[in-house]
């Protein structure tokens, strides 16, 4: 793989070689020669991923982030969906995906996907939106009551005054920060975001990126996070998996210092505009 000329210690941040994972060290998630191709009656298969190959280490007490970057239509999207498990896009045509060193086999509540649409229920009121995953598991009535309330003030809404109001009362932040807790309550070890702040305006959009970092921390959840956004990918991340055009596979992957300003104020640093520009430098050629 080529590389530009960045040096660990002389550029904000570290291009390397995927180096795979020793095979006696636990993995949270593992990809192997993974190939997606469609088939549609009438219409020419299309290859969306083929080749992808990656290993994240499952350290307990520790989670990483890892935003996934690409030109469009590069497969991004595909690879979170395998991960969850979800149709069409699982089964993967070829290769192995392992999460916990088994084959995934089906959705399940070890893993929990954020769509940028949001996916709110209209029906429901923010509370019973939070609560749902709780209500399929079953849980007593008191723990999903008071469980919802403490995660609608975790993602800083108000639990008196926004509880019970229905998503078409809310902002698009508001609805995402109801999409967000939904899936954080069930405290899935893997968390798939598949570009989930792409709709909200500038100043939302930062205010979701800091409240994400406490909660990744908070949670020690493994995060993988599709974006278009560099610099959001900057930010998030501490390990940033860069994408081929179609088919899909992983071209690079960037190692970047985690957080530790909120967004607004990190993001006006010189050092940090150094590392968003040393990361569009390897995008800038798969967009022509």
């Amino acid at each position: 793989m080529s590389k530009p000329d960045l040096k660990p210690g002389e550029a904000p941040c570290e291009v390397s070689d995927l180096e795979p994972v020793a095979p006696d060290v636990p993995k949270v998630v593992e990809f192997r020669e993974v190939k997606k191709t469609y088939t549609t009656p009438g219409k020419p298969d299309f290859t969306s991923i083929e080749g992808v190959t990656f290993a994240v280490e499952d350290i307990p007490g520790v989670g990483e982030f890892i935003p996934i970057l690409g030109p469009s239509g590069c497969g991004k999207s595909t690879v979170l969906r395998i991960i969850a498990g979800l149709p069409p896009h699982f089964p993967q045509t070829s290769g192995e995906v392992l999460v916990k060193n088994i084959p995934v086999s089906h959705p399940g509540p070890d893993r929990g996907m954020v769509f940028q649409d949001y996916a709110n229920f209209p029906h429901l009121t923010v509370q019973d939106n939070v609560a749902l995953g709780l209500d399929f598991a079953d849980r007593p009535e008191k723990e999903r009551r008071e469980l919802s309330l403490e995660w609608i003030a975790k993602v800083g809404l108000d639990p008196k005054r926004d509880a019970r109001k229905y998503p078409h009362e809310l902002s698009g932040g508001m609805n995402q920060r109801v999409a967000i807790a939904r899936t954080l309550i069930m405290q899935p070890r893997i968390i798939l975001m598949d570009e989930p702040f792409g709709a909200l305006d500038p100043v939302t959009r930062h205010r979701m990126q800091d409240l994400l970092v406490n909660l990744w921390r908070e949670l020690e959840a493994t995060v993988f996070f599709v974006t278009h956004d560099v610099a959001e990918a900057v930010f998030l991340g501490e390990r940033i998996y860069i994408m081929s055009r179609s088919p899909g596979h992983i071209l690079h992957q960037l190692r970047v210092t985690p957080p530790d300003a909120p967004s607004m104020e990190t993001q006006k640093e010189k050092s940090f505009q150094d590392s968003v520009n040393a990361v569009k430098a390897l995008l800038d050629p798969l967009e022509d």
